[in-house]
């Protein structure tokens, strides 16, 4: 099973000019914001004593496990889900249906901030309801470093030559969910979790071309077709 797809290419998602303005985004911004955020965020919490060294080395590392299984419910069960009507499709086209027709648009590897931000409120918000700042701030810091690892890892796989032996089988374990089996491999910062959850398909064999971006079709891809 595989999508239509078109390499190095681009297309519009939105005719209104903000929202597609707002559909694109640098790959520098979200460290740029967010690692200076929770860094402060953190540092506050640190020194002003609402959590510790202790509670940081435990909670941040839950924070990115947290992620890792969040990353992979969303990409599974929400940006791959359809529906079954014209407004639910068009929610899948907005939310991965284009990165998957046009998997080479460099402006559109990262998630946009009008989807992290409120995402990110959301989150600290639930969060502060708890009232536990001590577990609650680092988990929240280490949720957002596993998503800042996220996004830095789908960028790298896509627009970068992986210099690693690690890095050219994650590279080929996302390319084979988006060339070959779409309903395989929901991983993206890591493979263990489709592993985990019996969701590993094959991996494509990249050549060193390939793995710098160049080649226009991978081992059993479907021709690209017209929009």
């Amino acid at each position: 099973m595989s999508r239509p797809f078109l390499r190095h290419q681009s297309g519009r998602m939105f005719e209104n000019a903000f929202l597609e303005a707002s559909s694109k985004l640098h790959p520098a911004v979200p460290p740029l914001l967010y690692g200076p955020l929770t860094l402060g965020l953190l540092g506050w919490g640190l020194s002003t004593g609402r959590t510790t060294m202790g509670m940081s080395a435990l909670f941040v590392p839950l924070g990115l496990l947290t992620w890792f299984i969040m990353e992979y419910c969303i990409h599974r069960y929400f940006f791959h889900w359809e529906g079954s009507g014209p407004v639910t499709r068009r929610v899948h086209e907005i939310a991965h249906g284009y990165h998957h027709k046009y998997p080479d648009d460099s402006q559109r590897l990262v998630m946009p901030l009008i989807a992290t931000v409120p995402l990110a409120l959301i989150i600290g918000g639930l969060l502060w309801l708890v009232g536990r700042p001590a577990q609650t701030l680092p988990y929240f810091v280490g949720i957002v470093w596993g998503y800042l690892f996220y996004d830095f890892m789908h960028w790298s796989t896509h627009h970068r030559t992986p210099r690693t032996a690690w890095g050219r089988e994650l590279r080929a374990h996302h390319m084979a969910h988006h060339f070959a089996t779409p309903d395989r491999n929901f991983g993206i910062s890591n493979r263990w979790v489709d592993l985990l959850m019996r969701s590993a398909g094959r991996r494509l064999k990249l050549s060193r071309r390939d793995a710098s971006g160049q080649d226009t079709h991978h081992p059993g891809e479907r021709s690209s077709v017209k929009p």
